[in-house]
């Protein structure tokens, strides 16, 4: 009888390991009932690629620390009391652009009017090309069109997501080839782009006055003063600059730092020198969107620059970009200069 007890005991604590040992490290678990697939850690959900077709573009939405802290904005895809409801279109990590060959990828969200949509253009997910996962590193390449409202695609796009654990920094390397399809391709130079990230309600910065924010055609939005005692936010590029004095400063990287349930975050972006237009612009404002627009240089440049970028029929371009979530201190200048200088060793 001891024997029989003693062979059951080791074959539940065999299959207790067996199933923790699958459950350490990434996962990663589509999900096609629920147009996402989830990116999970020692069990825990980090992110997911989400293709809803709410959003107008896929996005990687929530984005938690590895400790569970999330950095992202709910709105509108799930509901967080006291956070803003402005920007219906900034959701999670996303890439786009506002002018394509004339059509708004940028803005378009279902907030736009009906007689309307012909102006604004959809990224469209198509197929998981490939997924590994394993230990403290991940992968998730995917394929996407950039559309017209009458499915004319202009784009086609291949993106490869690396997602990496390093102590404190969950590491998101976005690796994306741009390629256009059958005509040529015009990026205007414009405001609004490229890549980007809504923060949750503590990181923004904290504000005493309202603004107003007007894009292409013209449409307000208007953003109260954050007037709230736990708005913690920070930015600080690679130069030095701080605060609101970062938006339309060049810098090969940039971080938020802030707090958020009594602990210390620092999000990095950092651009890639095979990037057109690197170093890149910042497009970061207070009230919360954290972007980057290698593109957009006139009007951050005060007509100094100008670049309406092209692809002609065929022709590709690839854009590297990393983001850092790092929790329970703030980055330093030495290590985001240390982060980016790896990163550019990246082929």
């Amino acid at each position: 009888m001891m024997y029989k007890v003693s062979t059951v005991l080791v074959l539940v604590l065999v299959s207790f390991v067996a199933v923790a040992q699958k459950t350490t490290g990434f996962r990663l678990v589509e999900k096609p009932e629920k147009k996402q697939v989830d990116v999970m850690y020692n069990n825990k959900l980090l992110t997911a690629y989400c293709y809803y077709d709410s959003i107008r573009k896929p996005i990687l939405f929530p984005v938690t620390t590895v400790d569970g802290i999330t950095v992202t904005r709910g709105y509108p895809i799930q509901s967080v009391a006291g956070e803003r409801t402005d920007h219906p279109h900034h959701n999670g990590i996303w890439l786009n652009y506002e002018s394509v060959n004339g059509l708004d990828f940028w803005n378009n969200s279902t907030a736009i009017a009906l007689n309307k949509r012909s102006q604004y253009g959809t990224i469209k997910h198509q197929k998981v090309i490939s997924k590994n996962a394993g230990g403290d590193n991940a992968s998730l390449t995917v394929a996407t069109i950039w559309t017209r409202s009458d499915n004319k695609v202009l784009l086609n796009e291949q993106t490869t997501f690396y997602f990496t654990i390093k102590g404190n920094d969950f590491i998101i390397d976005r690796k994306t080839a741009l390629t256009a399809n059958d005509i040529p391709v015009v990026f205007k130079d414009v405001k609004d782009g490229m890549l980007a990230i809504r923060v949750s309600r503590e990181l923004e910065m904290p504000s005493k006055e309202p603004a107003v924010f007007v894009d292409d055609k013209g449409i307000e939005t208007k953003v109260p003063p954050s007037g709230t005692a736990d708005v913690t936010g920070m930015y600080i590029n690679s130069d030095g600059v701080k605060g609101d004095d970062v938006w339309s400063t060049k810098g090969k990287w940039c971080i938020l730092t802030g707090q958020k349930q009594g602990k210390d975050i620092t999000i990095g972006m950092v651009d890639h020198p095979s990037n057109v237009g690197y170093p890149t612009y910042w497009h970061a404002r207070g009230y919360g969107l954290f972007a980057l627009n290698p593109l957009g240089r006139e009007v951050f440049s005060k007509g100094a620059e100008k670049l309406n970028f092209t692809l002609q029929p065929q022709q590709s371009t690839t854009m590297r970009y990393r983001i850092i979530v790092h929790s329970g201190s703030t980055l330093t200048k030495e290590q985001m200069d240390k982060q980016a200088a790896n990163f550019a060793k990246l082929k």
